[in-house]
């Protein structure tokens, strides 16, 4: 659950970069964008492997 917590906060810190590359424009804020993306897709290939694991062993 804790990896799960993280990705919420990667969200909401990375909403304001999002706004600012899609409203204004800005090429930075839409680098950092895409580094929080990478960096979520990593959470959710972990969360993935977590929840298989628990599955499987529950059997």
């Amino acid at each position: 659950m804790d990896k799960f917590t993280k990705v919420k906060e990667l969200l909401a810190s990375v909403e304001a970069d999002a706004e600012k590359f899609y409203s204004a424009g800005n090429s930075a804020a839409g680098t950092r964008v895409r580094k929080a993306m990478q960096d979520l897709k990593v959470l959710a290939q972990e969360i993935r492997t977590e929840v298989t694991e628990k599955k499987n062993t529950t059997k």
